[in-house]
């Protein structure tokens, strides 16, 4: 906690982390509603979902560089 050069400054760190955590709430309850609203209406199913989410899952576990 050295790094903060007063109180004030910890706690105003706090506060944007507290925001942080606020706003990716709401955009994961926002995106998880768009994906029901997709598939209740046939537009995904939830198998392709999962697929296509496993299919991105194993882009990010590689290199962020792509090897030529």
């Amino acid at each position: 906690m050295e790094s903060f050069s007063t109180s004030i400054d910890l706690v105003q760190f706090i506060g944007k982390l507290g925001d942080l955590k606020d706003e990716h709430y709401h955009m994961t309850l926002t995106l998880s509603a768009i994906i029901e609203l997709l598939i209740e209406k046939g537009l995904i199913s939830r198998q392709e979902l999962e697929r296509k989410t496993t299919e991105l899952d194993q882009l990010m576990i590689g290199s962020p560089y792509p090897m030529a």
